[in-house]
């Protein structure tokens, strides 16, 4: 599936009742036709892109059997991970940075453009596969620009209302020797937007993940993570299975 056309991919073989991956950030791709004013370096940063997710998400379909629904657009473009009348699901501004080509736009045709057909796409393909558990892979930054104070959780499980799987998915990490966040950097209970609408709203099971981007920069990185949060999702399955 080609970014210029659609504002999602979908990776792996899906099947039904298994495990899912959603990646609201995954690419940093701006289409020609909407100039964002800023110097193109900043697309490779933290503000664009979930750095290190795609490879994470590519290598958990690929290698695990965990089929992914990944944004091939930039969230300066338009952020998935917000709600329809949120302030920045187009964002002037983003850790400091104007986006002068933000200032102004049309929000409506970015909703009709990118936004509604990406959660539309992913509704539908949950509803088919009915799937046991949800990933919602994202990274975080070291620290902010905004405020250099350090983040040392290695890998971060958010939640809302709905914290089922993510007790399960911190106890584990955490026996792997992780510095593990329980709703942090950030609480999913002000930032849950895709889980909200696609998982809780139906009572579908899920694991928001953030893991810190130096984590997962490299190739090497990224097959160890993918390996290690697969392998963390199977046995949160199993034990929510048990759990009745």
């Amino acid at each position: 599936m080609i970014a210029e056309s659609l504002p999602y991919r979908q990776i792996g073989t899906s099947r039904r009742g298994g495990i899912v991956c959603v990646a609201d950030h995954a690419s940093n791709h701006v289409p020609d036709d909407i100039p964002l004013g800023i110097p193109d370096d900043l697309l490779n940063e933290h503000i664009a892109v979930d750095i290190g997710v795609e490879g994470v998400a590519e290598r958990m379909a690929l290698r695990h059997n965990i089929p992914g629904h990944l944004a091939t657009i930039s969230r300066l473009v338009c952020d998935f991970h917000r709600e329809e009348d949120h302030p920045n699901l187009v964002p002037a501004e983003s850790d400091g940075h104007l986006i002068p080509g933000n200032i102004g736009a049309d929000i409506e045709a970015r909703l009709d453009r990118f936004y509604r057909p990406y959660h539309k796409a992913m509704a539908g393909w949950l509803d088919a596969i009915e799937p046991s558990l949800i990933i919602s892979l994202h990274s975080f930054t070291p620290a902010m620009r905004s405020c250099d104070k350090p983040r040392p959780w290695e890998i971060a499980l958010l939640y809302n209302q709905d914290d089922r799987a993510a007790r399960h998915a911190i106890r584990l990490f955490s026996e792997l020797g992780l510095t593990v966040g329980d709703n942090e950097p950030y609480s999913g209970k002000q930032l849950n937007a895709t889980m909200n609408r696609h998982a809780e709203a139906y009572r579908r099971p899920y694991l928001a993940i953030e893991v810190r981007q130096d984590q997962i920069l490299t190739r090497a990185d990224q097959v160890r993570w993918a390996s290690m949060i697969a392998d963390v999702a199977g046995r949160v399955e199993l034990a929510l299975e048990g759990d009745g």
